[in-house]
This record gives C-alpha cells, sequence and structure tokens, in this order.
C-alpha cells in the first residue's frame, strides 16, 4: 500500500504541497486549540508587535489565514515572478503597507469576541484548504504586494505568518510555544534555503525561528557565525 504522500503524487499533489497543506493545517488547529479558553481580558494584553494587542494580532493572522482563498477566486497571473522568501523581502514592507497593515489588524480587532475565535479561525483554514485542493498543484496566485508566485509558496508564506506570530501570541499569554513539528520545519526551511544550520550555533528549529525573526536577540559570538553563513533572513514585519 501507498503512503499518503505517495498516493497524492501519484494523483497530481506533489510531496511538497502535500507537506507545506499539512504544516498549515496542523499549526492552524494547534492556534485554535489555545484560543478556545481565551478572556475578553486575555485579548487586551500588549504584544511584542505594537501597537497591536492580543486581539490585533489573532485579527491579523485570521485575516492572513483566509487570504489564499480569496486570491484562488481570482484569476491566475500568466508566470511566477517570486517565491515565499522573497514575499517577506525588505522592498515589501514600506512605510505605507506597514501602516495599513497595522491600522487593518487594529480595524479588525475591535470585532473580535473571544468566545468565537477559534471557530472562526477553523472556518477560514478550511476555506483556505478547500480552495488549495481545488486547484491544480501548480496554480499562479497574485499577492496583495502584486507580485505573483506559486500557490504552493504563497501557502508556505502563511504557515510562517501563524507560525512566528503563534510564537508572539504565547509570549504575550505567558504560555509555552506550541509550534508545530511540521510548521517549525517549514519555516527553518525557509529561513536557512535548505542548508543546515552551523553546528556552532547549537540551536533547534525554535531556536533558529526566533533568532532569525528577531524574537530573540544575537549574542555577538551568534552574529559572527551567521555573518559567515547563508541563511536567509527575513523581512518579517514584527
Amino acid at each position: 500500500m501507498l503512503e499518503p504522500a505517495k498516493v497524492e503524487s501519484a494523483l497530481g499533489n506533489p510531496p511538497e504541497l502535500t507537506s507545506v497543506r499539512a504544516a498549515f493545517r496542523d499549526e492552524c488547529v494547534r492556534l485554535a486549540a489555545e484560543l478556545r479558553d481565551l478572556t475578553q481580558a486575555d485579548l487586551d494584553r500588549p504584544t511584542t508587535c505594537p501597537p497591536w494587542a492580543v486581539r490585533d494580532l489573532i485579527a491579523h493572522v485570521h485575516t492572513g489565514v483566509g487570504r489564499l482563498a480569496e486570491m484562488l477566486a481570482a484569476p491566475a497571473p500568466p508566470h511566477a515572478q517570486v517565491d515565499a522568501a522573497g514575499y517577506f523581502g525588505a522592498a515589501k514592507f514600506t512605510p505605507p503597507v506597514d501602516a495599513d497593515r497595522i491600522e487593518g489588524g487594529r480595524r479588525a480587532g475591535q470585532h473580535l469576541a473571544a468566545t468565537t475565535l477559534a471557530g472562526d479561525l477553523d472556518q477560514a483554514q478550511q476555506a483556505t484548504l478547500d480552495a488549495v485542493a481545488a486547484q491544480p498543484p501548480g496554480r499562479l496566485v497574485r499577492t496583495r504586494h502584486g507580485d505573483a508566485m506559486t500557490m504552493v509558496e504563497f501557502l508556505r508564506t502563511r504557515v510562517v505568518e501563524v507560525g512566528v506570530h503563534g510564537l508572539d501570541l504565547a509570549a504575550a499569554l505567558g504560555r509555552r510555544p506550541w509550534l508545530t513539528p511540521g510548521a517549525a520545519a517549514v519555516v527553518a526551511d525557509l529561513l536557512t534555503g535548505g542548508d543546515p544550520v552551523p553546528a556552532d550555533l547549537g540551536w533547534d528549529r525554535l531556536t533558529l525561528i526566533r533568532k532569525a525573526t528577531g524574537r530573540s536577540p544575537l549574542t555577538p559570538a551568534e552574529q559572527a557565525t551567521v555573518a559567515a553563513t547563508d541563511f536567509r533572513w527575513l523581512s518579517f514585519a514584527p
């Protein structure tokens, strides 16, 4: 009997899409579980993504989770222009883009109710997964920045958004990080370009992600080691 990944590959879904889709699903499910017992007071807690409170950050993540479904409803562009790493390029996060992103999160956060958070996130991620399943694996989409990229590469950016902002939410709520193994693998691979982390650093995937996205500072020794590597540091908006 073929393994599930091989079955999907035989049916036209390459293993890459299968693994990224599973990472997105698992990380969204894990986040939803953490949202189920939040109180209104929890939503007002500050985060390390100022000026957002927890409610604003959750609203931002919810929007990001559902974004691909909307994009797949639009016509496909003719050819890809960027990959997932390029999506997070510094040139994309101009002051006007950042201001719009911040204000959008705050507006959406004002309408959140603690009792519906998990259900709303579940619906958004399922809508995205359904939309992905209805498309050919090589489907192209156009991002909010105007660039064209493959569906699987954009889905990879969704894993980054949910996973890394999950670390921000865990810190704001005083909880242990809940980053799932599949999401950690996707994000770490993107950060390093698939290369192994230098042994001198002694980082596990969680530490790598925290360090590379600015969630944890680099020591002088780590800075020197990183300077000699080819890590793909993302311009990941805080």
